[in-house]
């Protein structure tokens, strides 16, 4: 099983912090989780769980089976070491499992495998502090959160720790936490519960920490890649960050991946920080080793994610476990309610930057529900779509898995001034690609990156018979939305203080899409230009994070001197077509100087989105992203001699701009630098960019 093990373990890359250390004076060993959503049993390509066909074609992922194996294979391996195991949060909500059972079999699973400590996620509050307090009781392992406020009356006061610092290998590591801080938005907390700010909290407990005599700190981290590149550089003394939320996979060898494995960001002392991360859904294990010398400082890091596919054999004793926990839900989960004749794209990726085929299916099952009520206009924040259902058959268990909240349908009346409010809320935060973003039915809306939040929205229409006309400001709307949006979750206030005749108990949301998807079978996925991007296309966002320092040479090759991070972090090297998909691209307003762009995918993984090209390009998706188009449909002249212009068409990146113009996809730099683009990933439909001569 170790030799089987290797084989699904990528091409580890090494950063080494100072020329000359030739002998390690403290390593430690750290393997993480994050963001793991209840996927229990095995997923597939869909981040969907795997079916017995998938199964049997060894097309599955991860599984909590798989993820017990992974770590007692590394822990074997490393038994001399000195090892950490850690969870950087979200183990709550996302599949069938958790909507039947809640936290109870996580806290045994989590428990068997032996994990040091837990990150509190933002969806740890799902069910309020009740479910919470029930894990952390349950718990055998630190659940820690550092800037997670309870007062006095609250169940959670004093149940929870701060950080928590293990001796090892004779020396001593603490291991702080910090909640994204608008977890108050995102989840249900309530009033009882607070967060403060990050960095100031962080500030405070460094100091806490080392008077303790401890020099060795680990921020187990649940507020996203972008803030923890933030947080590592307004921050000294953090020697190493693992992190989740945002559902990043990090890697030095996939194309596809946000950025390099480990991530280095210098603190303000100049000292670099190893940032990692490890996408999500049990789908990798990611692996770290931190070297420190006498003085505590961090002086090489190296590691990988350890994709666990098919070569990742179970363990018997938990798949076990997992096949006698589902066999209730078994009948429910495979109640066919309809077909599909096309992938229904829901991946995070596109659905929170554009319309997608899957906020279209549920915005309009919404307002289908309740067309004879009065209701013309159903919103629907895509955070809630949390997969795609791929074409064929559709079973309640992938409906579930969508739609895994058991939100119910909420209805309401609102003046159009406060409809175009709610939809500048939706799209205030697409630069960090939040789950705020509207998808809509009964209703058509331009939004604008480069214009002030508060001001993005435009051209708000309103359907009025076979037609569209402009929403009125002071025409009373009847609404239809989730009951969680309608309560003001996801940022939309305006529908907690403003809505009229509020009812928030309608039918089940997934039974509603259920019953749309049966009556409108076999459906066909589509979007139809309902949401425009107006962005002007020399828009380029502002950059506020330091660029991660370009990966260095794999394990087993020499390590040069360390040099300072470059303007441009190198991009990784093409990987086998069989790695699994990527997660989210670095937000825009928060992305380095110039990341690497991804590279091209296989033109045979996946289909397209069955939609005309949006205004602007959609990061690459996390689940299974869109083919590339032909090459010689969108390709630059690869001509020698004088530059050219080049007019960016769906589907590009600069990496293949650069392979069809120069051969070479590094040669990305060379035209981001010439069109000062400060965040390649982030390439326009209709920009010209102009091709410096070879």
């Amino acid at each position: 099983m170790m030799k089987t093990l290797r084989l699904g373990l990528m091409t580890v890359s090494a950063v080494v912090l100072f020329a000359g250390t030739a002998l390690a004076d403290y390593e430690l060993n750290i393997l993480h989780i994050n963001d793991l959503h209840a996927r229990i049993e095995a997923i597939n390509k869909y981040d969907s769980t795997c079916s017995a066909e998938e199964t049997e074609k060894n097309e599955c992922f991860g599984g909590i089976a798989r993820v017990k194996t992974a770590i007692d294979s590394r822990r074997g391996e490393l038994q001399d070491a000195n090892v950490l195991v850690l969870d950087a949060g979200d183990q709550f909500q996302g599949s069938l499992f958790y909507s039947m059972f809640k936290s109870g079999p996580i806290a045994d699973f989590m428990n068997g495998i032996g994990f040091d400590a837990m990150a509190i996620g933002n969806h740890e509050f799902d069910d309020g502090p009740e479910e919470l307090l029930k894990f952390i009781d349950a718990a055998e392992f630190p659940i820690i959160s550092g800037n997670t406020i309870a007062t006095q009356d609250s169940i959670l006061s004093g149940k929870y720790e701060p950080y928590v610092i293990k001796e090892m290998g004779g020396e001593k590591v603490a291991v702080v936490s910090v909640l994204a801080t608008d977890t108050d938005e995102t989840s249900s907390p309530g009033d009882k519960i607070s967060f403060e700010d990050e960095v100031e909290y962080l500030k405070k407990a460094v100091q806490e920490i080392e008077s303790q005599g401890v020099d060795k700190i680990v921020l187990l981290s649940h507020v996203g890649y972008a803030r923890d590149k933030e947080i590592a550089a307004a921050v000294e003394r953090i020697d190493v960050i693992v992190g989740g939320h945002s559902h990043t996979l990090l890697s030095s060898t996939d194309e596809k991946a946000s950025g390099p494995y480990p991530t280095m960001v210098k603190n303000p002392a100049g000292v670099e920080v190893p940032i990692v991360q490890a996408y999500a859904y049990s789908k990798y294990l990611g692996d770290l080793k931190v070297v420190f010398n006498d003085e505590g400082v961090v002086t090489s890091a190296e590691g990988a994610p350890q994709l666990l596919d098919s070569a990742v054999v179970p363990d018997a004793g938990y798949a076990a476990k997992v096949e006698e926990l589902g066999k209730p839900l078994q009948e429910l989960k495979q109640k066919v309610v309809g077909s599909s004749q096309d992938t229904i794209v829901g991946d995070r990726n596109i659905c929170r930057v554009e319309e997608c085929s899957m906020g279209n299916l549920v915005a309009d099952a919404q307002l289908d529900r309740v067309k004879d009520q009065g209701i013309t206009i159903s919103i629907a924040n895509s955070g809630g779509l949390r997969a795609s259902i791929d074409s064929g058959d559709v079973t309640m268990g992938e409906v579930l898995t969508v739609l895994p909240f058991q939100n119910t349908v909420a209805t309401f009346q609102l003046k159009g001034s406060d409809i175009v409010a709610a939809l500048e809320n939706g799209v205030s935060q697409i630069e960090e690609i939040a789950g705020r973003f509207p998808q809509v039915a009964g209703l058509k809306y331009s939004f604008d990156r480069s214009k002030p939040v508060g001001e993005r929205i435009s051209d708000a229409q309103v359907k009025e018979g076979d037609g569209f006309a402009p929403i009125d400001p002071e025409k009373t709307y009847g609404v239809v939305t989730n009951n969680y949006v309608r309560g003001g979750g996801d940022g939309y206030k305006t529908f907690a203080t403003k809505a009229i005749n509020p009812y928030d108990f309608g039918p089940n949301l997934e039974q509603a899409v259920a019953d749309y998807l049966s009556a409108n079978s076999p459906y066909e996925p589509y979007t139809d230009g309902r949401i425009t991007d107006v962005t002007p296309a020399d828009y380029t966002p502002p950059a506020t994070a330091e660029s991660p320092a370009a990966p260095a040479a794999p394990a087993g090759t020499t390590a040069a001197p360390a040099t300072p991070a470059p303007t441009a972090a190198a991009p990784a090297a093409p990987a086998s077509s069989e790695q699994a998909p990527a997660a989210a691209q670095v937000p825009a307003s928060q992305a380095p100087a110039a990341q690497a762009p991804a590279a091209p995918e296989p033109a045979s993984e996946a289909p397209a989105q069955q939609t005309p090209a949006p205004a602007a390009q959609a990061p690459e998706p996390a689940a299974e992203p869109a083919p590339a188009p032909a090459a010689d449909a969108a390709a630059p002249a690869a001509a020698e001699g004088a530059a050219t212009t080049y007019v960016i068409v769906q589907g590009d990146s600069l990496w293949k701009i650069a392979v069809q113009r120069y051969g070479d996809g590094a040669m990305w730099a060379k035209i981001a630098e010439a069109n000062g683009l400060h965040n390649p990933n982030l390439l326009i439909v209709g920009q010209e960019v102009e091709l410096p001569a070879n």
